[in-house]
């Protein structure tokens, strides 16, 4: 998944990150007003400490954060700090005597909080990819600050009426098309943000909005909790029945750290889990350690989430009215690709029946199985994953344990690299010279094909307590064009949850697993190849349901015979991975979407019925949820991939009524793979018109614009479904 290129907080509480544009005159003056406008209590109260690495000028290789300086106690007064010049910085663009224009209004705003972003850059990586009880502790204090400065922007009546006055004269002053979209972005963001409300509106949307926002981080702190709290405890090897012996070493590592030396250890983290939930012979562990997955933050327990999430969801609705809308996700679409909860059903409601069928087929193939071996017992679900992959093997002769000796991290990273190159002119070079947040870091230089530097890339992968679960792409830094027209070059990370290697073996992955590295990397290619102006609008600046189109994309090549001949390798061996192997994993590249489908499309169900809730009232989480899936039809071998308890890409991430985005992406990336596949999947014309019309657009104009003049036509579902095996 893609991640956010700054924290929601940040984005919310400025609408912008640190930018630049031409240095000029009117700017100049800003500048030197800006010596006279804290009186001496302000310039007492705003003095710093040199000894914090956010108050001095960066001379590491690349500016990147001086991770190694950087403690937990900067924090604090680097965020004071910075909030406090945000604000003077906009006061005076609000208080600005001269008349409202482009450059002293809305790109004033657009450069505003440097010193923020500095800090909340760094700071909102590490709460997601190293956090500790610390900087949890840190971030709820803090969102509420972010959430009342994003308040005190956005409900400024000066600043509005600046903003609004040179939105009505756009027409009039030349400007390009980014600068165009900037402004009504800038303009809408406004009005959506409340600047029309009147004044006891505006003081119930502030209440409303910090409330949510404290919510929010209390809903996350409490699935990393449950995440890292619970764990299976094996001491009978008996109970190891069927594992791969990796598996069970890397179970006996996990229990070594736990404090169970000699014991096993199983958790609810993706890999740990899912190994168990497919291999393990024994059926009653299996429901044990998949119950313990399915109802994280729903044990009546200080972690417990059904209370919060029903909270958010009936807040979210009364904001939504509040700004004159039906609900929330109207309120959210208005600014997506899909538009309105409508446009999104429809999508749902073509892949629905076709999902739910194939999964009911699948479900009688494998009670047909159980029922062949001798099995009394009736499938369920946590038996998907053990009997989907034995008739996986049956059926197309593919072990996934056989397929992960050509998967290593290693190679598989290279096949990135490969298909970068081929692609893009890409070459990456590790570095161990430079600033690192945790040993598990690794970081590449970037160059094009003439030497010149594209950026620096953060590789993260090994899952650890202090990660979030999961998978996505962020930055560092931006590119972007500073104030003395100086292009900056984008510090790009991605973070993900593979096993740790065990001793001298490397970590070997599921074809899943090397599938979601090439996917995650398409996000930072965006990012990468971003050619823009303003950060707001620079790399995955885009819509949410056009931001996984690019990755979803990239997930494609992995799957080439060419590319796979280059990088899976077999790791002790060095044998390619043979043809015949290649054959297999793309016949059985259709097996059990019937299942991948509906568990995705469940979790978008109940998405868009907590954010189509319009009464504004809580509900009983699990009473709401059971009620909206029965409706639907899901059958009780299936799980949504997310049940609300655990839903964080809605309830603390920035996917709220947008869950949809994935496969609505899908059918983008699916299409534009297509072109590949007709002109050739190395194609430089192609892959040109993809960079010069998606890749280095960001959100400088029309997603649906720039498709067109990618594709030549709009998006057709048709090849995403046959890709899924839904219709012939």
């Amino acid at each position: 998944m893609q991640k956010l290129t700054l924290s929601l907080a940040v984005a919310a509480a400025l609408a912008a990150t640190t930018s630049g544009c031409v240095h000029n005159a009117e700017q100049d003056t800003m500048d030197k007003a800006a010596l006279k406008v804290a009186d001496a209590k302000d310039a007492e109260s705003m003095k710093v400490d040199a000894a914090n690495p956010f108050f001095v000028q960066w001379d590491t290789p690349f500016g990147m954060p001086p991770f190694e300086q950087i403690k937990n106690e900067h924090y604090r007064p680097a965020f004071d700090y910075a909030i406090k010049q945000a604000r003077n910085e906009i006061e005076l663009v609000a208080n600005n005597p001269e008349a409202p224009s482009f450059n002293n209004t809305i790109e004033a705003l657009e450069y505003n909080g440097k010193d923020l972003t500095k800090v909340a850059n760094v700071f909102f990586n590490l709460t997601s990819a190293n956090t500790n009880k610390e900087l949890q502790a840190i971030s709820r204090e803090i969102g509420p600050k972010l959430s009342a400065l994003r308040d005190d922007v956005n409900l400024n009546p000066k600043l509005f009426a600046r903003v609004k006055a040179v939105y009505e004269q756009r027409n009039e002053l030349g400007l390009r098309p980014d600068q165009m979209k900037l402004l009504e972005d800038r303009y809408k963001g406004f009005v959506r943000g409340g600047a029309e409300l009147n004044d006891a509106e505006k003081s119930k949307l502030r209440e409303l909005n910090k409330q949510l926002t404290e919510l929010s981080i209390k809903f996350g702190d409490n699935v990393l909790a449950e995440n890292n709290n619970w764990e299976m405890v094996i001491d009978d090897k008996a109970d190891l029945a069927g594992l791969p012996q990796n598996i069970i070493d890397a179970a006996a590592e996990t229990a070594k750290k736990r404090g169970h030396e000699g014991k096993w250890v199983f958790t609810t983290h993706r890999p740990s889990k899912n190994p168990f939930l497919i291999y393990s012979t024994n059926r009653e562990l299996r429901e044990k350690i998949y119950q313990a997955y399915t109802h994280r933050g729903d044990n009546d327990n200080a972690n417990d989430n059904k209370k919060i999430a029903a909270k958010i969801a009936a807040l979210r609705s009364q904001k939504a009215q509040l700004l004159g809308y039906q609900n929330h996700a109207d309120f959210v679409l208005e600014n997506r690709v899909a538009k309105n909860a409508e446009n999104v059903t429809k999508l749902l409601d073509q892949i629905w029946p076709a999902a739910i069928k194939q999964a009911k087929k699948e479900v009688a193939a494998m009670q047909k199985m159980i029922d062949e071996e001798g099995g009394d017992f009736k499938f369920r679900a946590s038996d998907w994953r053990h009997y989907s992959e034995k008739i996986r093997k049956a059926k197309y002769d593919l072990d996934e344990e056989a397929t992960k000796p050509y998967f290593s991290l290693e190679d598989t990273l290279n096949g990135v690299f490969y298909i970068a190159n081929k692609l893009y002119g890409m070459n990456f070079k590790e570095r161990f010279d430079l600033p690192k947040y945790h040993e598990d870091v690794r970081t590449f230089e970037v160059n094009d094909a003439n030497g010149d530097l594209i950026g620096i890339y953060i590789t993260d992968h090994y899952v650890r307590g202090g990660k979030r679960g999961g998978a996505w792409m962020n930055s560092y830094r931006k590119q972007f064009v500073d104030e003395n027209g100086k292009f900056q070059k984008p510090i790009i990370v991605n973070v993900l949850n593979y096993p740790r290697p065990v001793g001298d073996e490397p970590t070997l992955l599921t074809f899943d697993q090397a599938s979601t590295l090439f996917h995650e990397f398409g996000h930072a290619a965006h990012g990468f190849l971003s050619d823009g102006v303003y950060p707001s609008q620079t790399g995955t600046s885009v819509p949410r349901d056009f931001v996984e189109f690019p990755s979803q994309v990239h997930e494609n090549w992995m799957m080439e015979p060419e590319v796979l001949a280059q990088f899976a390798k077999h790791y002790k061996t060095g044998e390619v991975i043979p043809q015949q192997m290649i054959e297999k994993i793309q016949a059985a590249s259709k097996f059990n979407q019937g299942f991948a489908t509906t568990e995705y499309m469940a979790a978008t169900l109940l998405d868009l019925a907590w954010h189509t809730i319009e009464d504004g009232q809580e509900r009983d989480a699990d009473e709401f949820e059971a009620k909206v899936l029965d409706e639907y039809g899901l059958i009780d071998e299936i799980a949504p991939r997310y049940r609300t308890t655990y839903f964080s890409h809605i309830f603390s991430g920035g996917y709220s009524a947008g869950y949809y985005s994935y496969i609505w992406s899908d059918i983008f990336g699916a299409d534009a793979y297509q072109a590949f596949r007709e002109n050739g999947i190395f194609d430089e014309k192609t892959a040109k018109a993809f960079v010069d019309n998606v890749l280095s657009k960001g959100g400088t104009e029309d997603p649906l614009k720039l498709y067109k003049q990618f594709r030549g036509k709009e998006a057709d579902p048709q090849y995403l479904l046959k890709s899924r095996g839904l219709i012939n």
